[in-house]
């Protein structure tokens, strides 16, 4: 397995991420010392931060939605008292 320097991965990131990203795996060394592993991610792996929809026909969103409180909002910018 390939092991590059800190140095060297820094200068040539954007190419060692492609080969990993193609399934050639590296280390990164510091001093000599291996640091970290860099695999590729597997299929459908680097789709799971997309959350859009997740919870799709799971509720409803009530027809009145964009009115409702409305009294209560214009009262509140009005400033006036709630009616006891």
């Amino acid at each position: 397995m390939l092991t590059v320097n800190i140095h060297d991965a820094k200068t040539q990131l954007s190419k060692l991420v492609e080969q990993a990203a193609q399934g050639e795996s590296f280390i990164i060394a510091k001093a000599g010392k291996p640091m970290v592993k860099v695999i590729p991610l597997e299929p459908g792996e680097a789709g799971t931060a997309s959350r859009l929809g997740f919870m799709a026909g799971e509720f409803s969103v009530p027809d009145d939605f964009d009115q409702m409180g409305a009294g209560e909002i214009e009262r509140l910018f009005a400033g006036r008292k709630a009616s006891t």
